[in-house]
């Protein structure tokens, strides 16, 4: 285990200044290259004390800007328009890619690595995403996922366009079942 000081907030880690203990390899390989942790040696402790302020005032301006774009990012639903099986599997995903291209073209310019996705989307519907916009703060917008636009107004809405679809071809279906059965009640008579 290595010790390293957080110069960030680290979610499931620590606070920013904890002294905390890692693995080497998620030391290595995360929190040193992306600047989120030094090595606790005794200069680095030293460093960290000298600049903590510093660091403290730049966090606390970037959590403020990250609160307000919060606010406003707040409840945003995103449409993807996606191909479809007739169950409503998707030919493919929904990745947090695709999420962050549709969150900038509605306004908010956001990054690939600050959508998180637990498991990516493969099914037709309305989907909770969890975005972290800073350490501190995180906002959840909805991915209206639909074969077609006409599709993601009626999930808005509230409708399962597939339930939908399985109504409109049964109405259909007797339809066409009461129409032949005209037809053929009419062409008995002659």
């Amino acid at each position: 285990m290595i010790e390293l000081i957080l110069l960030e907030r680290v979610e499931k880690l620590g606070q920013m200044g904890q002294v905390v203990k890692v693995k080497p390899g998620y030391a290595r390989n995360w929190l040193l290259p992306q600047k989120k942790a030094l090595r606790a040696t005794k200069e680095n402790l030293a460093y960290f004390e000298a600049q903590r302020v510093q660091l403290e005032a730049t966090n606390l301006q970037r959590r403020s800007e990250a609160s307000e774009i919060a606010a406003k990012l707040e409840g945003l639903t995103v449409v993807l328009v996606r191909q479809a099986g007739e169950s409503g599997q998707l030919y493919g995903s929904v990745s947090a890619r695709d999420l962050a291209e549709a969150v900038s073209e509605a306004g908010f310019t956001i990054e690939k690595r600050q959508v998180i996705l637990d498991r990516p989307i493969k099914s037709i519907g309305l989907h909770l995403v969890r975005v972290v916009l800073h350490p501190e703060v995180s906002v959840t917008i909805t991915a209206n996922v639909a074969q077609s636009a006409e599709e993601a107004a009626m999930q808005a809405r509230g409708l399962d366009p597939l339930r939908a679809a399985e109504e409109d071809e049964e109405a259909y279906a007797e339809g066409a079942v009461g129409a032949a059965a005209a037809d053929a009640g009419e062409a008995a008579p002659q």
